[in-house]
């Protein structure tokens, strides 16, 4: 199977079997987002929305944060993973917010980039889910899944994987790409034990039987 032909089955196969992907961080506007993308890194998505539920009450605005103290982020956000960093990235990335963009989240990978605690992968997050660029944000998931299926080839970094997706995927399909790779990583294709006997895309797997 050429590459071409896998990334058209792939497509074609989610778009009916998930044509309505998206992330599963519960937020209601691009701050709430931006807040919790921060907040995901290195943990799960679950322990994020127990988290932000109080979050968001307390902090309704990047005003309302970046007014804050460190201590006070820490307490709602200590059960999530690094902690005391993500307190401090959190207050900085609000008073930047309000300092350079007036409040506003910027469409900008590289504006979003001068954020603390905003690196490529959270821009690319921000851009897509919210502003629906052609941008692919590649995680843990994102690296492993579209190894094993063949959709990158010898991608050393995660920067590798993210040009190879985006050159072979339509732009049109870029932001929702990111949701079924995540899902299909999260769901079915497991970093320790891959479930290939239910997969419903081993055909075009290039891994299928390997574990």
């Amino acid at each position: 199977m050429t590459t071409k032909e896998r990334y058209k089955q792939f497509v074609e196969h989610f778009s009916k079997s998930n044509p309505n992907a998206e992330t599963e961080l519960e937020y209601s506007n691009p701050f709430e987002l931006l807040v919790a993308v921060i907040l995901s890194a290195q943990c799960t998505d679950k322990r994020v929305n127990i988290v932000t539920k109080d979050f968001f009450r307390r902090f309704t605005s990047p005003k309302e944060l970046a007014e804050a103290d460190v201590e006070e982020v820490f307490e709602y956000i200590k059960s999530i993973s690094y902690p005391n960093n993500k307190a401090k990235h959190l207050v900085g990335m609000a008073k930047l917010l309000q300092d350079l963009f007036k409040g506003k989240v910027p469409s900008d990978i590289d504006d979003l980039q001068k954020l603390p605690g905003v690196g490529r992968k959270t821009a690319n997050v921000i851009a897509s889910v919210v502003y629906h660029k052609p941008v692919m944000a590649v995680d843990t998931h994102v690296f492993r899944v579209a190894d094993r299926i063949g959709l990158t080839k010898n991608a050393k970094t995660p920067l590798e994987a993210e040009h190879q997706l985006t050159k072979n995927f339509q732009k049109s399909v870029i932001h929702i790409a990111h949701h079924w790779l995540i899902l299909h990583g999260r769901y079915v294709c497991l970093a320790r034990k891959p479930k290939c006997k239910s997969c419903e895309i081993h055909f075009l797997c290039n891994s299928y039987g390997k574990f």
